[in-house]
């Protein structure tokens, strides 16, 4: 039975399913830095196979998973490319300036999209003035575009691209199995255009904490270090990796019903009069809730009476459907909210 979680504000929110809970109990564990955790390696052995890399890698976030990938595929002084509105340039703490010490170069997108040519027109050339431009990162889904899923031929664009200009490639898959369902595809459609690709458990899979880097051996290889660095070595991390054996294998088709519970919360929402802002693909609304005249503080008051958390701000919010969150619940989200408008 799935745990109820009244929690529109993201899908890191979600609570691990019984049978994760009951794995992290059982879980065999050793201690990781000394890569002899039977559960992590495990892990880390279906994580290569589900995404068709060579090796991978557990670390403790998605953002962790970023540095790290980054920091394997770059040397300092070097300059990166990435979407203006992406996860890795404005949600990172900096990351990549700090420890990286690396140059951003920033191509506006259309929807998450970046047109390949702005893309070929950001490498730099050859000259003693400008920084080396050694790596492409994308981000699929896109968030701050709505949830966008890139598809298949989006993402040999990018590829093809970057290898033309001899870039690596990186993908912030934090929600990629969230694109290969929407879009209808294995996951490995869409991860074979990149190098190295991030991906999220603790989202929409639903595990408590943990992300995956997948990639090259020698690639990881290097990633593993600076985890260490990073203060991601962890010890008996089979407890939390149980979950994330579980999430990859066996979390990932329920994902369409956060999508189908999206759109049927975007459509209510579009009869009582609140502006979606964004086309809903994946499991991601966002509203306008001016155009009903009320405030955030209007929004967040009527959804705290409700039972229901949301982060209503300025004119807007972001509501995230994902595990814990079924069409009941939201019918009665969206029966309880016309009361109120």
């Amino acid at each position: 039975m799935v745990e109820k979680n009244l929690d529109f504000r993201s899908d890191t929110v979600t609570r691990p399913s019984p049978e994760m809970r009951e794995a992290s109990y059982n879980a065999k564990l050793g201690d990781d830095v000394y890569q002899d955790d039977p559960t992590v390696i495990e892990l880390e052995r279906v994580g290569a196979e589900v995404l068709g890399k060579e090796a991978c890698l557990f670390v403790t976030s998605g953002t962790q998973g970023n540095a790290v990938a980054i920091l394997a595929h770059t040397n300092r002084g070097d300059e990166i490319i990435l979407e203006e509105r992406s996860h890795i340039y404005v949600n990172e703490v900096g990351g990549l300036a700090v420890m990286g010490q690396l140059m951003s170069r920033t191509v506006k997108g259309v929807n998450g999209h970046m047109d390949p040519e702005d893309i070929r027109k950001a490498v730099r050339i050859e000259n003693i003035h400008f920084p080396p431009t050694t790596l492409l990162c994308v981000e699929n889904t896109h968030n701050s575009a709505g949830g966008i899923a890139l598809t298949v031929p989006q993402m040999k664009s990018y590829w093809d691209v970057a290898k033309e200009n001899n870039l690596g490639v990186h993908l912030d898959g934090a929600r990629v199995f969230n694109a290969a369902v929407a879009l209808g595809v294995d996951v490995k459609e869409i991860t074979q255009y990149a190098d190295t690709v991030q991906i999220c458990l603790s989202k929409g899979l639903a595990a408590p904490v943990g992300s995956l880097v997948v990639g090259p051996k020698d690639i990881i290889d290097k990633a593993r270090k600076y985890r260490k660095m990073l203060g991601g070595g962890m010890r008996q991390a089979g407890i939390i990796a149980a979950p994330g054996i579980i999430a990859v294998t066996k979390m990932v088709d329920r994902l369409a019903e956060d999508h189908a519970n999206a759109k049927v919360l975007a459509e209510g929402l579009t009869k009582l009069g609140i502006k979606v802002v964004n086309e809903v693909q994946t499991n991601m609304v966002y509203v306008d809730f001016s155009s009903i005249g009320w405030t955030a503080e209007d929004w967040n008051k009527a959804c705290t009476e409700m039972g229901w958390k949301s982060r209503g701000r300025g004119t807007g919010t972001r509501l995230v459907t994902h595990y814990g969150i079924e069409e009941e619940d939201i019918n009665s989200f969206l029966e309880n909210l016309a009361k109120r408008v």
